[in-house]
């Protein structure tokens, strides 16, 4: 068989981090934007794990098998790891090394350690570039959540916005439908610098929004064979530790930090129905976890905005009060809710708990009212600029900092922090920079 060329070019990752192990992710694809580019046979491909980057302290090694059915990707399981623990990883196959990636376990079950938590979501690919995600990379959190519209699904316009696209798609004006086109997008956006360098620095845990299907898809409406491909790919290009089946994919999960910290990530497309915004099933899952929690805080990781806003939005939580309120009355009185969506940043007060809605990495903004704090006293802050989150989560107290970039229609904004709170309780206190 003949040598192939270098396939790791869509970059590693890690991921679902656990006290004793993560996720590891990678993809052969050679030739990425044009159906990955590696012969259809299988691959054994060697991961490794050590606690130093040279690699000179193996703490794990083993094979895993690349077949073409899932577009030669990578998923590896290691168990057998130490909690709070940084680690170094990497990929081999047919002579090629990947990059090395770091990743990090989750505390021990009564760890007490603070924990720090970077929030990312949509990230569209034709309106700027990913700096945000490199910023985010040299904070090496213990974790990052991202929530939801990792791709867009859109197709390249007829007369594009001024201003908005500064990075184009490939040449197929075509919106995508079918798994090579989901396969293709998501190669797209992995082949950016930055969004590897995310990735190479931490472990994340992700939930889709809309855009890894289609815009503003609810339920089992629509075409079950497009949501089928779209999770497949999904699932091809993330380090997950589910596989999807058919046309669903779980991805409402529980993962514990310690004493510190439960994150309860929640799925707000899949299961919607005209009256529940998650579904029975979910809805019972995700109400037993906000009464039976006994960490420090309760975080609600999920896409959609969840306060209430005047003038109200059709998708979001205001369209779904009741489910709103069953949440609120489940949920302990600190509760955290990290929200993404709006492609921009706010930071609110709940009847329980309090809301951090981080902006988007890339994607433009709509507009918003010049008296939309003024309208709505609950909200506390408001900022029109792309970046990201990142919480510091200690027994002692809960904040976050919003940092920023200024542009990012061309490479190289430098980062800065537009504000930070603290929460106490339903109330947010600015914290002075």
């Amino acid at each position: 068989m003949a040598k192939i060329k270098f396939p790791f070019t869509l970059g590693v990752a890690s991921g679902e981090p656990a006290p004793d192990g993560v996720m590891l992710w990678t993809r052969l694809a050679p030739d990425p934007l044009n159906g990955g580019g590696m012969p259809a046979s299988s691959f054994d491909v060697r991961w490794e794990v050590a606690e130093d980057e040279a690699f000179g302290r193996l703490t794990a090694s083993g094979t895993a098998r690349a077949q073409p059915a899932g577009a030669h990707s990578v998923h590896v399981k290691v168990a057998g790891l130490r909690p709070s623990s940084v680690y170094f990883y990497r990929f081999r196959v047919d002579g090629h090394t990947s990059r090395v990636g770091r990743t990090k376990t989750a505390p021990a079950a009564g760890s007490t350690a603070p924990v720090r938590i970077a929030v990312a979501s949509c990230q569209r690919y034709e309106h700027g570039y990913f700096t945000a995600l490199k910023h985010l990379a040299a904070e090496q959190p213990d974790v990052v959540l991202h929530l939801g519209d990792y791709i867009y699904e859109y197709g390249k316009p007829a007369a594009p916005a001024p201003g908005r696209y500064v990075r184009p798609l490939k040449d197929s004006t075509a919106a995508c439908t079918t798994l090579n086109a989901y396969r293709e997008r998501y190669a797209l956006y992995r082949l950016d610098p930055d969004l590897q360098a995310a990735h190479a620095a931490a472990p994340w845990l992700t939930i889709p929004d809309d855009h890894e299907v289609v815009n503003n898809y609810q339920g089992k409406t629509g075409d079950a064979k497009r949501r089928r491909a779209a999770y497949q790919a999904n699932y091809e290009h993330l380090p997950y530790r589910v596989k999807p089946g058919g046309d669903a994919m779980q991805f409402y999960r529980w993962r514990p930090f310690g004493k510190v910290a439960d994150l309860l990530l929640a799925d707000v497309r899949q299961y919607r129905t005209p009256g529940d915004m998650l579904g029975p099933a979910q809805t019972t899952w995700l109400l037993d976890r906000l009464t039976t929690s006994a960490a420090r805080w309760t975080v609600l990781a999920q896409p959609l905005f969840f306060a209430p806003r005047n003038p109200p939005s059709a998708d979001a939580w205001d369209a779904f009060p009741a489910s709103r309120a069953k949440i609120l009355q489940a949920a302990p009185d600190d509760l955290v809710v990290l929200s993404g969506d709006v492609h921009n940043a706010w930071a609110g007060e709940l009847d329980r708990g309090v809301e951090f809605v981080a902006t988007a990495v890339s994607s433009a903004p709509p507009a918003v009212r010049d008296d939309a704090l003024e309208r709505n006293p609950h909200l506390r802050f408001f900022d029109g600029h792309r970046g990201y989150l990142v919480a510091h989560a200690s027994m002692e107290e809960f904040t976050v900092d919003y940092r920023t970039v200024a542009y990012v229609d061309r490479p190289g904004a430098p980062v800065s922090t537009a504000a930070s709170f603290r929460a106490v309780g339903n109330k947010l206190v600015r914290i002075d920079l």
